[in-house]
């Protein structure tokens, strides 16, 4: 008796999971918009997370617009939510204008990173030996930073780009219920016998 309430507990459990992946991938057609969306949460969380190893390497080698190219990144990483959740928007068709706005951002983003990484390197060849064991472990970290956040940002940019691509994908999944008995519909009498 005991080995059949087991056999029926992962039956259940087994159904209930089946039916939460089918809901999610339901979900996914809904809005396959989610997938740039998620990656570009990812690389805002990134980045904002790790502000403090920025702003520190930021005050310590006070480059030429160091600060202001953090700035930037930030800023313009939040006007991005705005401009994805309205690129597009849900059962409509893609709005090219928002579109476009945000891939220039994505390329100032990446711009100031990249001007960000030149000033660090700059810094770092042409300093004289004023830096400590600590400040430099949280450049080279802030440097670290701001190389995974481009690609971040650039695998971000072709999820954006390839979201068409992605939607006709996710809406060739399966995800329909059979229902039992279903295929004999024609022998069933509706007449309203009483």
């Amino acid at each position: 008796m005991k080995n059949n309430n087991s056999k029926n507990i992962f039956k259940v459990f087994g159904a209930w999971l089946k039916e939460r992946v089918r809901k999610f991938f339901v979900a996914l057609k809904k809005n396959p918009q989610a997938f740039p969306l998620v990656a570009l949460l990812i690389s805002f969380m990134y980045y904002s997370l790790n502000l403090t190893f920025i702003s520190n390497t930021t005050a310590k080698l006070q480059g030429s617009n160091m600060g202001l190219a953090a700035f930037i990144t930030m800023l313009f990483m939040m006007l991005s939510f705005v401009c994805m959740l309205n690129a597009f928007p849900k059962r409509k068709k893609p709005n090219v204008l928002m579109i476009v706005i945000m891939i220039v951002l994505y390329g100032v983003i990446i711009f100031a990173d990249v001007h960000y990484l030149d000033r660090i390197s700059y810094a770092l060849t042409t300093s004289d030996s004023t830096l400590n064991q600590e400040a430099l472990t949280y450049i080279y970290k802030a440097w670290s930073i701001v190389s995974t956040h481009i690609y971040l940002i650039g695998a971000t940019v072709v999820l954006v780009v390839l979201e068409p691509l992605i939607a006709n994908l996710v809406k060739k999944i399966k995800t329909s219920i059979e229902i039992e008995g279903g295929e004999n519909i024609d022998s069933i009498d509706i007449s309203g016998e009483d």
